[in-house]
C-alpha cells in the first residue's frame, strides 16, 4: 500500500520512505455505478502497465455518468425518484469498498471525491440539479461512514467535486466536510476538486490547516485553453505555499463544452498537461478520457446534464486512447531527468504565453515547452548546458543546435513536425 505525504518543500508529493511521488491519475469519475468487476480489473492492468499511480473516483453517483444496467446507487430512493439520504445502500459501499482494495492492491492510491457540486445547495451544478441534496445534518454522519470504509486504505479525499463557493452555506458544508475527515484521518492529505477556471477558493479553505494541496481545473471550454498556465500560475503563487496540480485539464476525444462543435485531440491534452507542469503545477497531472469518466458502453445514453458534452466513445475503446501514453512520458520524464524542484522561468524572447519554461532550483536544468516550431531565442547564456530536444508525438530524443549572441542563447528550430520539450542540463 503506498501512503503519500506532501514534501517538506510544500511543492510535491512524497512516500512514507522520502521518495519523490509524481501524481499521475486518471478520471473514472463514474466507475462505482458503472464498472463490473471485471471491467475494473481490467482497466486497473491496463492503468497499471502504462504507470498511473492514482485513481480519482466520484464516491457517490456521478451525475452526467453515462447509462448502466447495474442499478446499484448509495442511497434507495423517494417516491419521486430522488435518493433518500437517511437510508444508505450498504451493499453499494461494500462493492465500492472491493474495487478499492482491488486498486490499492495493484499500486494505486484512490483519490476520492466526499461531496460532488450537485450534493450540496447553492452551487452551479444545484442551480442545475437541485433534486439531490445532501441534508447538511448528515453531512458528518456520512463522512464518518466514509471514513471507516476507505480511510485504512490511506486514499486522498476530494472534499469537493467541480465546485464553487457562492453563498455561506455552500462553504459550511464543505468545510464541515474537509474538518471531520481530517480530525478522523490524519494520516490522509485533502483537497478540493474545483469549477473549471475557478481561481480563488474562500479563505477558510485557503489558510486552513486541514488542507494540503491545490488543484484547479482548466477544463473542456475551447475558448479558455490558456488556463492550463494560467491557473498553474495562479496557485503556484497563493500566500500559502501548497503543492498544486491541473486536477482536469481538456480530456482526450472529449467535445468542447457548451455543447460546441469539436474534440480534444491528443496533440491538445499533451500541451495542456506541459504548460501546467512547467507554469508551477509539477506535483503532477491528472488524465482523462471521454468514455472513462463517464464508463460509457456502446448503445447506452449520455444526457446533456452539465456541460453538455459530445456522446463519449466506448470505454473500452476509450482506454486505448494515445494520450493517455503522453501524460505516461510525461511522469517518465520527471524521474528520467529528477525534475524535483521546478520553478517557471521568464527567459522565452516571444511574444507567447505558449511556450513554456522552468529551471530546477540549482539551476542545473532548464526545461522548455514549445508547442510550435520556431527558432528560441532566450534572454540568458546558457552556454556550460547541454541541450536534449524530445519530440513528444513520437517520444523521439535529438541534439539540439545552439549557438550564442552576445547574451542571448538562441536554440535552432527542430526538425519534427510537433510540440517538443527541450531539457539543458548543466555540465559538470
Amino acid at each position: 500500500m503506498i501512503k503519500i505525504r506532501i514534501s517538506e518543500n510544500k511543492k510535491q508529493f512524497e512516500t512514507e520512505k522520502g521518495d519523490r511521488f509524481f501524481y499521475l491519475a486518471d478520471t473514472v469519475w463514474s466507475a462505482f455505478t458503472n464498472a463490473t468487476l471485471e471491467e475494473w480489473e481490467s482497466y486497473l492492468d491496463y492503468r497499471k502497465m502504462q504507470g498511473f499511480n492514482v485513481l480519482q473516483i466520484n464516491i457517490l453517483q456521478q451525475w452526467d455518468a453515462s447509462e448502466t444496467d447495474l442499478n446499484i446507487k448509495p442511497f434507495n430512493y423517494k417516491e419521486d425518484g430522488s435518493f433518500n439520504f437517511y437510508e444508505r445502500n450498504d451493499a453499494y459501499f461494500d462493492r465500492a469498498e472491493k474495487m478499492i482494495a482491488m486498486a490499492v492492491e495493484k499500486g494505486f492510491v484512490p483519490a476520492l471525491v466526499l461531496l460532488w457540486c450537485n450534493y450540496v445547495p447553492d452551487t452551479w451544478g444545484s442551480e442545475i440539479n437541485d433534486v439531490n441534496n445532501m441534508p447538511f445534518e448528515l453531512v458528518e454522519e456520512y463522512v464518518k461512514y466514509v471514513n471507516e470504509r476507505f480511510s485504512k486504505y490511506h486514499p486522498i479525499y476530494l472534499v469537493s467535486g467541480d465546485t464553487d463557493f457562492p453563498t455561506k452555506r455552500s462553504i459550511e458544508y464543505y468545510l464541515l466536510a474537509l474538518n471531520t475527515i481530517k480530525e478522523l484521518s490524519p494520516h490522509c492529505v485533502t483537497s478540493l476538486h474545483i469549477r473549471g477556471r475557478l481561481m480563488e477558493i474562500p479563505n477558510d479553505f485557503l489558510y486552513s490547516d486541514k488542507l494540503d494541496f491545490y488543484m484547479f481545473q482548466s477544463g473542456h471550454n475551447i475558448q479558455f485553453q490558456n488556463m492550463s498556465y494560467k491557473l498553474a500560475e495562479e496557485f503556484s503563487n497563493k500566500p500559502v505555499k501548497r503543492p498544486s496540480l491541473n486536477s482536469e485539464p481538456c480530456y482526450e476525444q472529449i467535445g468542447y463544452s457548451r455543447n460546441l462543435y469539436g474534440r480534444f485531440n491528443q496533440f491538445d491534452v499533451r500541451k495542456a498537461a506541459w504548460q501546467s507542469l512547467l507554469a508551477g503545477a509539477s506535483a503532477g497531472i491528472t488524465y482523462g478520457a471521454h468514455g472513462i469518466w463517464s464508463w460509457h458502453k456502446k448503445g447506452k445514453g449520455f444526457g446533456l446534464i452539465g456541460e453538455a458534452f459530445d456522446k463519449p466513445y466506448d470505454w473500452k475503446d476509450a482506454i486505448k486512447f494515445e494520450g493517455a501514453w503522453d501524460y505516461s512520458f510525461a511522469k517518465k520524464i520527471f524521474s528520467l531527468y529528477n525534475l524535483d524542484d521546478l520553478q517557471p522561468i521568464d527567459v522565452v524572447l516571444k511574444n507567447t504565453e505558449e511556450i513554456r519554461a522552468a529551471i530546477s532550483n540549482d539551476s542545473s536544468k532548464i526545461v522548455i515547452y514549445v508547442p510550435v516550431n520556431t527558432v528560441l531565442r532566450l534572454n540568458r547564456l546558457f552556454e556550460n548546458y547541454e541541450f536534449t530536444i524530445i519530440d513528444l508525438k513520437k517520444r523521439r530524443f535529438a541534439e539540439a543546435n545552439v549557438s550564442f549572441e552576445e547574451k542571448h542563447t538562441v536554440i535552432d528550430m527542430h526538425l519534427f513536425d510537433s510540440d517538443v520539450l527541450i531539457i539543458g542540463e548543466k555540465r559538470l
